[in-house]
C-alpha cells in the first residue's frame, strides 16, 4: 500500500477507522454521528475487474484483493491534509462504481471512516500521521449474523441464495476477523462507545 508524501502538510483532521464484519452497525454509528463519513465500501472494484478473487462459485468481496486500498488511502489523506477530496460512488447490487462526488469535511475535525477493510489501513494512516483512532464493533456474532442478513435482503444487495451461503460463512469466519484487526492495531469497543469515540473527536483540530 503507497502512503501518499505530503511534505511539510498540516492535518486539518484526523481519520478515526471503523472496523467490524458486515453487519456489525459500522455504518449506523457513522449516521449517528455528527462526524462526515467516509464508505470505503464505496472504494470496491467493479464486477468486470481483472483478477478478482473468487469463492463459492462468486467473487469474493471479503477479500482485500476485491478492493482499491491505495484509492481508499489517497482519499484519507486527503480529507485530513486538505479538507476535501472525490470519491467514488458505488452500488453493491449491481458491484460497479456509478460516478463520483465530493466530499467535504466543512471545518470538522475527523472523518469516520468505515467498512470492512478498515483495519488494513491502520498502519499506513499512522504512518501518514492523520490517525485518530482505530476501532472494531464487537457485538454477539448470532446477532450479527442476523442483522447482516435483514440489511442485505432489505437492500437487494444479492440474490437470497448467495446471501444465505455468504452468512454462514462469514459468521464461521468472524473470531477470525477480530482477531486479525484487533492484531492490525484496532481496539474492540461496543456501539455506544464507538459513538462516544467519534463525537469527542469531531471538534478536536489536529496539531
Amino acid at each position: 500500500m503507497t502512503v501518499p508524501h505530503s511534505p511539510g502538510a498540516t492535518h486539518r483532521a484526523q481519520v478515526v477507522l471503523l472496523a467490524g464484519p458486515s453487519g456489525s452497525g459500522k455504518s449506523r454509528v457513522a449516521a449517528l454521528s455528527s462526524c462526515p463519513q467516509l464508505r470505503l465500501d464505496d472504494f470496491y472494484l467493479d464486477l468486470d475487474h481483472p483478477g478478482l478473487p473468487r469463492t463459492l462459485g462468486i467473487v469474493d468481496w471479503d477479500d482485500i484483493a476485491s478492493w482499491d486500498a491505495d484509492g481508499a488511502l489517497a482519499a484519507i489523506v486527503a480529507l485530513c491534509s486538505t479538507g476535501e477530496a472525490r470519491v467514488p460512488t458505488y452500488d453493491i447490487a449491481s458491484s460497479r462504481r456509478t460516478g463520483r462526488h465530493a466530499l467535504d469535511l466543512e471545518g470538522a475535525g475527523c472523518v469516520v471512516a468505515e467498512g470492512l477493510f478498515a483495519a488494513d489501513l491502520v498502519a499506513a494512516c499512522r504512518r501518514a500521521g492523520v490517525l485518530g483512532d482505530a476501532l472494531y464493533l464487537d457485538r454477539p456474532r448470532l446477532l450479527t449474523m442476523l442483522l447482516r442478513f435483514g440489511r442485505d435482503v432489505r437492500e437487494h444487495r444479492k440474490p437470497v441464495g448467495v446471501l444465505l451461503r455468504r452468512g454462514v460463512a462469514l459468521y464461521r469466519a468472524e473470531p477470525a476477523i477480530r482477531a486479525r484487526a484487533l492484531a492490525l492495531g484496532c481496539r474492540p469497543v461496543s456501539l455506544r462507545e464507538a459513538l462516544r469515540v467519534v463525537e469527542a473527536r469531531m471538534h478536536t483540530r489536529s496539531s
